[in-house]
């Protein structure tokens, strides 16, 4: 199985199925087997395991606005020490209107993207965002 294969079918397809449970609500899903090794490697790919994940993760990924990310930092989430990348943007609605801002936590585990916290406010309180075009260029 070539490396585009490998990475559909061990990232893509559980995100896939992961675009059908977003909403604002108190909760994560995670794609690894989470062993609770707390020496994690830096995710190298996080950007484009981001954009990859937000393309099935969105409704429309055309037109997204104000996003904005932050660099991936150690944080304990759920008593276990994670990289946690924090994400901002404003989705464009079905009827082409745009929703307030919404706040992502990214968390990986063993070096890839794992799961997103919708409620974010905790993990991503203080962090540093830049500019995130790669984002607001998507297509589907």
């Amino acid at each position: 199985m070539g490396t585009s294969a490998k990475f559909a079918a061990t990232v893509l397809l559980p995100l896939v199925l992961a675009a059908c449970a977003s909403s604002d609500e108190v909760r994560s899903i995670t794609y690894t087997d989470d062993r609770g090794v707390s020496n994690q490697p830096f995710p190298n790919n996080y950007k484009d395991e981001i954009l990859s994940f937000m393309r099935t993760y969105l409704n429309n990924p055309v037109g997204v606005r104000n996003a904005v990310m932050a660099e991936p930092i150690q944080r304990v989430v759920g008593g276990r020490l994670r990289y946690v990348s924090c994400l901002r943007f404003s989705p464009r609605n079905s009827d082409g209107n745009y929703a307030e801002p919404r706040e992502r936590a990214v968390l990986y585990v063993d070096g890839r993207l794992d799961r997103i916290i919708e409620n974010a406010s905790e993990p991503c309180a203080g962090a540093v965002y830049a500019p995130l075009p790669d984002l607001e260029k998507m297509t589907r």
